[in-house]
């Protein structure tokens, strides 16, 4: 048991590290919080960095749900793995080395998933490409790709903690983007190009 807590804690201290701040104020010079937005995750990380930096933090993000959801399967199963994914995506997005200020979620969300169910994510990818084709909305795209990846996950599962966990995550993807939300109600969500 306390090996299992120091493990959730484990992985909430490495999915609070703030990539994409690192990555800004180290190719740029610049504090990432200062540009659009405001918040560290790739899409602004874009604005502010470019499309390289954005990748890596894309990447180096999606990695902090991957590797300990891959590493909790194998060694305390699915039941726990679904778990310590959740606790990735709260470290990622409320991370204690920024006033528990963090990310969107998203690609955190998207490299724990993986670990669980990688046709999930597959479907979850071609929506968001189809989705921002169509709509050149990122947050449409990836609001949209996170729950169509989850209800598939949700529905193929026969793990009553996983179906739990997978709403736990997807809520927690949603509520990061109320800001999002409240401007597509608007109209003011900006496009991309």
């Amino acid at each position: 048991m306390t090996e299992r807590l120091f493990f959730l804690l484990g992985t909430y201290l490495l999915a609070g590290i703030p990539f994409g701040y690192i990555f800004v104020r180290i190719f740029k010079g610049i504090d990432v919080r200062t540009v659009g937005s405001g918040n560290i995750g790739a899409t602004n990380v874009y604005r502010a960095g470019g499309a390289t930096v954005a990748a890596l933090t894309g990447i180096f993000d999606m990695l902090k749900g991957f590797v300990p959801v891959f590493f909790a399967i194998r060694h305390y199963g699915m039941n726990f793995a679904a778990i310590t994914a959740v606790v990735a995506i709260i470290g990622h997005s409320y991370t204690i080395y920024m006033k528990f200020k963090g990310g969107k979620g998203v690609a955190t969300t998207v490299g724990a998933f993986l670990g669980i169910s990688p046709v999930g994510v597959l479907i979850g990818i071609a929506t968001w490409i189809v989705v921002l084709f169509i709509t050149r909305i990122v947050a449409v795209a990836s609001l949209t790709a996170v729950t169509v990846g989850g209800i598939y996950i949700f529905l193929t599962t026969a793990s009553a903690v996983l179906k739990v966990i997978v709403v736990l995550a997807v809520a927690i993807v949603l509520i990061r983007h109320r800001s999002n939300i409240q401007r597509l109600i608007r109209g003011e969500e900006p496009r991309i190009k």
